[in-house]
């Protein structure tokens, strides 16, 4: 799941609520990892066989990615829940839910 910023203010509690839903995560042995990603980044498009790299800020920072979290559930519902407590917590905004495919 991936959160996207907002200009709307946290609320008061947010860090103590998302204490507690983290640890409940952790202890469920589902949270494989969360954290926070720096707002400019470093954008890499590729066109054929040219390669261009530009530096953040960008201009649609909005539509940037602010955090993310790894789950391991056993559905695409028990993710979307998981997603449906987080924003509760959060507030206002849009987080995404994607499946991770791998080994």
């Amino acid at each position: 799941m991936t959160t996207r910023p907002t200009d709307a203010p946290p609320p008061d509690d947010l860090h103590v609520e998302m204490a507690k839903f983290v640890q409940e995560l952790t202890e469920a042995g589902v949270l494989l990892a969360t954290g926070g990603l720096e707002p400019g980044g470093v954008r890499v498009t590729s066109s054929g066989s040219e390669i261009t790299v530009t530096d953040g800020p960008f201009a649609e920072t909005k539509e940037s990615v602010a955090g993310f979290a790894l789950v391991e559930v056993a559905s695409k519902e028990e993710a979307i829940e998981l997603a449906r407590r987080f924003r509760a917590i959060v507030g206002d905004g849009e987080s995404v839910v994607q499946q991770v495919f791998g080994p």
